[in-house]
């Protein structure tokens, strides 16, 4: 063989040589402390706003000019006539806004005057004449007249 070739053979030996060292050091081979992986952790928070309600169902009575969440709220009592609006749904796994007006709350189907489903923004109008209105899943309600 010539002097040339078996230069390249020693070159590519020694070349391969080099490559499985530093292979095997990268690999766990080397003393060296492996690097610990990073975990980061993100904490979500969901904040839903409630009214508590007292013996009879109903709930208390909300600051003038809202109605802060889930309950039934007595006209002229609890809430003031007129008209409401809200952006919707509470969200995360509360997906739908159920609003009603009712001419009672004895809690028959019958006494629904008005109602409604909805997933987006809404604006209800709460008669004087209405006993009362409920509410359930939906963001809280700001008087708009």
């Amino acid at each position: 063989m010539s002097r040339g070739v078996l230069t390249h053979i020693a070159a590519i030996v020694i070349g391969f040589a080099i490559g499985a060292v530093a292979g095997y050091a990268g690999a766990g081979g080397s003393t060296d402390t492996p690097a610990t992986p990073r975990v980061t952790v993100t904490a979500t928070s969901i904040a839903t706003e409630t009214s508590s309600t007292d013996s009879s169902g109903t709930a208390q009575k909300a600051r003038s000019g809202e109605i802060p969440g889930d309950g039934t709220y007595v006209v002229g009592k609890d809430i003031k006539p007129g008209t409401y609006r809200t952006d919707g749904p509470q969200g995360g796994l509360v997906t739908n806004c159920y609003w009603a007006r009712l001419s009672s709350t004895s809690g028959e189907l019958r006494d629904i005057i008005a109602n409604g489903n909805t997933m987006g923004q809404t604006t209800v109008t709460i008669a004087p004449t209405d006993k009362a209105f409920t509410t359930t899943g939906c963001n809280r309600w700001t008087k708009a007249d």
